[in-house]
């Protein structure tokens, strides 16, 4: 009997890296070399009787004029043991803001380095700046495993020496920035190379007779498919104590369906679990109630847990908007109305002091004010210098001070309730993403 994949959930990741290191024609490669395009899917990307791999994700007329990506595409695809989406986010500095929105929900990154782009014969060689913020971001971001793979090896002289160099230069990197790094693979997504197989090399001594006889690059680690089967999926942070942004209030009348015919507030548990009996206090207000039932999507009693949306229904009418927060009673986050947060700012206009922004923190919308830049990250030196301003794209300490309190818990120990976003109150475009502190 076939033994049973240890990750059997479907593995959300997103490719990001600096403008044409091959993202697009790496998605296009696992697409096709996993079949699942369709024939004439595949015949509409033949261009000059080649195929355009990258054709397959930028669907955007202004991204097949341009040859670039612009917007996050979301492709699927599965292999025998697992299923993936696939987030493919643009490298152009302009759209970092598309690449932080795919990345806030990802399992994964795949972090591209393209090796001709980089003086790969030369140890101490400097890496891209989009490379480093984008690597920065999905660290900022907690996203729990990151692979950097070093592609277009092919069209190098030496592909050993250009790996080893290009990834003692992310090793450096990584170490002065505090990421940690999941794997480390060399690639050609052109040509197929160790993207889905492992890709081995002849000698090199011009016999030409096709045996593998050294691992390439001197790698010899699984392919980067394989290695991506074997990622897990984000866990749910269920041993937190119990939350629940609440999205949309429902008046039942079915006393069947509520017990009493009482109010259903839908949402999805962001930590913790619940179940009847639970005593619950409602934010802001403070009052509390006991859950009588718990609702599943499918509006069957079930509890639920982290992760999983919910209808909940209290033993007793309380005021409950759209917007408020039902949190355990007893160890719920201290509600707090200034913050000290790290923002990756995607707005055209600068952060500056004294500025008002819409901060959206689940379902709740409230007044922030930007009371201090404290200092901006510099992505070249990784050295945090004094700011007065937060330019497009760049990475800073923040300090926020909200207009109401609001339930939040650093970023690095919940994703859920540390995370928020800031909405410009004019043009109402996302502004910046907000971890705090």
């Amino acid at each position: 009997m076939k033994p049973e994949h240890p990750h059997t959930s479907a593995l959300k990741f997103i490719t990001c890296g600096s403008v044409d290191d091959g993202k697009s024609t790496l998605i296009g490669r696992l697409l096709v070399d996993t079949k699942a395009v369709l024939q004439d899917h595949l015949a509409g990307v033949q261009r000059s009787g080649e195929t355009d791999l990258a054709l397959l994700t930028d669907g955007l007329s202004a991204e097949r004029e341009q040859g670039i990506t612009i917007d996050v595409a979301y492709r699927y695809f599965s292999t025998q043991t697992r299923k993936f989406i696939i987030g493919d986010a643009p490298g152009h500095e302009q759209y970092t803001r598309n690449m932080v929105t795919a990345a806030s929900s990802a399992d994964a990154a795949v972090v591209l380095v393209d090796a001709i782009k980089l003086d790969w014969a030369q140890p101490d060689l400097q890496l891209l700046p989009q490379t480093r913020r984008h690597a920065l971001l999905v660290n900022l971001l907690r996203v729990p495993a990151i692979v950097f793979a070093i592609n277009k090896l092919d069209a190098v002289a030496n592909p050993t020496l250009a790996f080893k160099h290009i990834s003692g230069a992310l090793h450096q990197f990584a170490q002065e920035a505090g990421i940690r790094i999941t794997a480390m693979v060399p690639i050609s997504a052109l040509k197929g190379w160790n993207v889905v197989d492992s890709h081995a090399q002849d000698s090199g001594d011009g016999d030409g007779n096709g045996q593998a006889q050294a691992a390439w690059c001197g790698y010899t680690g699984a392919s980067l498919l394989r290695m991506l089967e074997n990622l897990p999926s984000t866990p749910a942070e269920t041993e937190a104590a119990f939350s629940f942004p609440v999205q949309w209030v429902e008046k039942c009348h079915d006393s069947g369906v509520t017990g009493q015919g009482r109010r259903v507030f839908w949402g999805r548990v962001a930590t913790g679990s619940i179940a009847p009996g639970q005593t619950v206090q409602v934010f802001p207000s403070g009052q509390t109630a006991v859950v009588a039932q718990v609702q599943s999507a499918t509006r069957q009693p079930q509890n639920q847990a982290a992760g999983h949306s919910a209808g909940i229904v209290l033993d007793r009418e309380v005021d409950v908007s759209r917007g408020d927060w039902l949190v355990s009673e007893h160890n719920a986050p201290q509600a707090q109305r200034q913050l000290s947060t790290t923002i990756a700012w995607m707005d055209d206009e600068p952060l500056v002091a004294g500025r008002v922004y819409w901060a959206l923190h689940g379902h709740r919308w409230v007044k922030a004010k930007v009371q201090r830049v404290v200092h901006r990250l510099n992505i070249n030196t990784l050295a945090e210098e004094e700011a007065t301003e937060l330019p497009s794209n760049a990475i800073g300490h923040v300090t926020l001070a909200l207009q109401e309190p609001l339930l939040t818990l650093p970023f690095a120990q919940s994703r859920a309730l540390g995370a928020m976003v800031l909405v410009d109150t004019a043009s109402h475009k996302t502004a910046g993403a907000v971890m705090v502190l």
